[in-house]
Parts: structure tokens; sequence; C-alpha cells
């Protein structure tokens, strides 16, 4: 196994930068200049490489495509007022992908490559990082793998890669959503703790009859009795009854979030009565109809923290609190967001700067 990351740059002849509009920028849909790549194979990870952001190849073959051997990571850069470009908590970001990586039978990816592959794709595109309010460069570092043989087994071969895009807002409005009761994102002993490609897979015809229905985004619950709380689609949940911050305890079912880390030690630190237990789908509505409920909001890299304003529930809908009112989401996550930025200090030293 390689012990420094001696990275290979080729840089492009010709920067996509002028053509983006910084004032519209969809999520996920634009792509800086560059990317990395690390391929393993005979067992060992092969020098990493830093390229030109283009189409890769693949035989039809492909392990991944048909046995679903594929994870990923998701984090954020943003720009301070000095110019320094400010990278929050990767470290989490990289073991939580060689757990991820455990599980799904993967090799567990080395911290020289991960670490000092994002260092230096970012320090070559950090034009790329967005100044509008509310921007940022999102990162996808992700793993797959590539052997062209069916068969049910796991990979030999694999390819690590990072690809960045300048994003705009994930959500630009508060969340209407539901309490999923029928169909199951994850149960005890599966790969739900895992960021892995086919959870999300497996979560989208649900959430699009919800989209269809009007709903945001679906609130999933416990496989065996569908009577706890567990994660959003694209969060952790965070609950908010008789002035007591409430979260699902971690477990092989809910993605172990950075933000949700974060944003837990914030709240503990600022004095909040702090709870990480089950929550009950009928503590959470008994809430909602007799006023308990001050909260409900999710929190995540993409979504940062997100508001919900309507939940719905069987035939139910609850009209939330108004969200100007709600102090433990609106502090908390404006205090954590200003440390991401750079904007106040950082005292436990989450943020990478460069």
């Amino acid at each position: 196994m390689i012990e420094t990351a001696n990275i290979k740059i080729t840089r492009t002849q010709q920067s996509r930068l002028s053509e983006v509009d910084f004032d519209n920028l969809p999520f996920g849909a634009v792509f800086s200049d560059h990317m990395l790549v690390a391929h393993y194979r005979n067992k060992q990870w092969e020098q990493a490489s830093i390229k030109p952001y283009g189409n890769i190849s693949l035989s039809p073959a492909t392990s991944m495509i048909h046995y679903g051997q594929s994870i990923f990571e998701g984090m954020k850069a943003f720009r301070n007022s000095n110019g320094e470009v400010m990278i929050f908590r990767p470290e989490m970001n990289w073991e939580r992908i060689n757990k991820s990586a455990e599980r799904m039978c993967m090799p567990t990816i080395p911290r020289e490559i991960f670490m000092d592959g994002i260092r230096q794709l970012i320090d070559l595109d950090r034009n790329w990082v967005p100044t509008n309010e509310g921007s940022s460069l999102y990162i996808r570092p992700f793993l797959f793998g590539t052997d062209p043989m069916l068969g049910v087994r796991p990979s030999d071969t694999y390819t690590f890669m990072i690809i960045t895009s300048p994003v705009g807002p994930y959500y630009s409005k508060p969340l209407h959503l539901k309490i999923e009761t029928e169909f199951t994102r994850a149960a005890l002993g599966g790969v739900g703790f895992a960021k892995a490609a086919g959870n999300y897979g497996a979560a989208m015809f649900p959430a699009k009859k919800a989209q269809e229905q009007g709903i945001d985004q679906l609130i999933w619950t416990d496989a065996k009795e569908h009577k706890y709380l567990e994660e959003a689609g694209t969060m952790n949940m965070m609950v908010v009854l008789d002035n007591t911050l409430l979260t699902p305890p971690l477990k092989s079912t809910i993605l172990p979030g950075v933000t949700r880390d974060s944003f837990l030690t914030l709240a503990r630190e600022a004095g909040y009565q702090v709870e990480e237990r089950p929550i009950s789908t009928d503590e959470v509505i008994e809430g909602a109809r007799n006023g308990k409920l001050q909260e409900l909001f999710g929190v995540g890299t993409a979504a940062t923290t997100a508001q919900v304003i309507r939940l719905t529930f069987g035939e139910e809908t609850f009209e939330l609190p108004a969200i100007e009112g709600r102090e433990i989401s609106n502090k908390i996550g404006k205090k954590l967001l200003d440390i991401k930025k750079g904007e106040i200090t950082d005292d436990h030293g989450w943020n990478i700067r460069f």
C-alpha cells in the first residue's frame, strides 16, 4: 500500500469556468475542471492522478453495475473573507467512507489518497469555489467495484474518484415532510448506516409517490413496527419537544451524519437539553396537536439546516410553528454555518483551510 500521496497532475488545457453562471447554480449539475482518480488492483492502491474532468470507460459487465458495490461521501468547501478555502471535518468523511467500504466488502481508502487528494484537487480548482451567499463547492468522493465479470462476489478491482461541483442551496424553501409507515429504507443488520448507492435507489419510488402528493421528503420509520423516527431521505432528523432537542440514536439503520454530530456538540455547549433516544411517531404527532412540538428540522451536508414547516402523518397534515420563532435550529444552525464559512472562531479545529 502506498504511504504518501504522490499524485500525478494533468491540468486542463481549456477551463470551463467562464461558462458558469454562479448566480444560478442547480445542485450537482455543473462540474469543475478536474477530478481525482485512483485504482485498486492486485490488492494494492496505485498512484492517484488528477486529470481534466470527463467521461470514464467501463465494461458492460462492470460488477458495480450488476451487484451494487458503490459507496460515496459528500462535503462542502467555502471561501472565507480572506480568500482562503475551507473544508469542514473531512477526516470524519474519510472515516465514514471506510466504514461503508468495510460493510460493502470493499478496500479501505488510505488517508493520504483521500485527504491529500482533496487538498490538491480543491487547490487546483479553487477558483470554482463560489462566493455567492448560500453557495459552496460540493465535494463528492466515491468508490465502486470494476471487475468486468458477472459473478456474485466482491470485485477484486476498484476505482476511487473525487469530483466537485459549485452549488447553490439544496433546499430553497421550508419543507413539507411525511412520516412514512408503509415503505422501509433500512432494517437492523442491513446497510442503512453506510452511504451505499443502493440505499438511495431503493428510496426513490416511495419518495416519488410522496412528491406527486406535494410532499418534499419522507421521514423514514423503523422497519419492524413503523413506530419510531429514523432519518429523512437527505438528512438526519431533529425534534424539539418541551424545550428538549431530540434525535434518534445511531444504529445500523441510520447514517452517522457529520452535520448531526457537529450540531449536537454545539447545542450541548450552548446549554440546551439534548437527548439521543428513540422518538415515537405518537409523541411527535401528539406534540403537533397540543403545541408541544416546537421545532422539526433536518441536518446534513447538502441540506445544511432544513426547516420543516408542514408535517403529514396518515390523513392528517399539521402546520408547524413559525420558523422565525424557532430558537435552537436557528441559533445553532447559524453558528454551525458561520464556523464552516470562517466567520466566527472554530474552537474545535473542525475546518481545514488553505
